[in-house]
């Protein structure tokens, strides 16, 4: 009996109650559904209420093999602790797919490692997994992987090539129709842009490589994929544009 806990896809009927979605008071109790709230429709519930109703809605069919894809995203720490102990209870088997290693630490006793098109099974906790692999946090994963930092470096190189190329081709250019100036300003504040978003990056991975007990991995590690997200964005709009500007 499989449960499935996906990461997005709640679908609820929005005019029903809390009750006459999860007919168990028992078990909306204990996720801090109170009396008052049972009577309370879907359409009226934050959005972190309507996830716990959704793990809710997976948990009371009773299944005796859990399969969570990153639980603890979007999740408050109430909910997260009240999780922790069911889990801790649960007397099928659990599938997490989780970068969260205070959340995965005491609760799994296999690790499969997906890296480079292979799957690598480690007994033990993620603690032993960590220390096996002789890194504090799941994030330093990708910086220990030589693949992934070749193709790093030939892409910044790249980039790095594409931009003093384009930075010449600016100097060599005494006369700029109005379009090419509109494109060349817009390079000029993609650059200064750009250099900020490298300034956080490195900032967010110096914090990352050796996080302090105060440092909230999740939320930083959110931070550093938007950011890098955005980098990305303007990077590639820096280049298309480079590219316009010297053709």
């Amino acid at each position: 009996n499989i449960g499935y806990y996906r990461q997005s896809g709640m679908s609820f009927d929005e005019d029903d109650t809390v009750l006459e979605t999860i007919p168990d008071t028992h078990l909306l109790g204990q996720f801090l559904f109170p009396h008052d709230m049972l009577s309370t429709k879907i359409s009226k519930l934050s959005g972190g209420e309507r996830r716990r109703l959704y793990l809710l809605s997976i948990l009371m069919k009773k299944p005796n093999l859990l399969i969570l894809d990153e639980p603890t995203n979007d999740l408050d720490i109430v909910t997260l602790n009240i999780l922790e102990e069911y889990l801790l209870d649960f007397k099928g088997s659990l599938i997490i797919v989780s970068h969260d290693r205070d959340f995965l630490d005491g609760l799994v006793d296999k690790v499969y490692e997906f890296r480079d098109g292979h799957v690598k099974e480690h007994l033990g906790g993620i603690q032993d997994f960590l220390e096996k692999l002789r890194i504090e946090n799941l994030n330093e994963l990708e910086r220990h992987n030589p693949a992934k930092k070749k193709e790093d470096a030939v892409q910044q190189a790249a980039k790095e090539e594409q931009k003093q190329a384009a930075q010449q081709s600016y100097q060599a250019r005494k006369h700029l129709s109005k379009e090419e100036k509109k494109m060349k300003n817009r390079v000029d504040f993609l650059e200064k842009e750009i250099a900020k978003l490298e300034e956080k990056q490195k900032a967010l991975e110096q914090v990352l490589g050796n996080p302090g007990p105060s440092d909230d991995i999740f939320e930083l590690t959110r931070q550093y994929l938007e950011n890098k997200r955005e980098l990305d964005a303007k990077t590639d709009e820096w280049a298309s544009l480079s590219e316009k500007l010297d053709s």
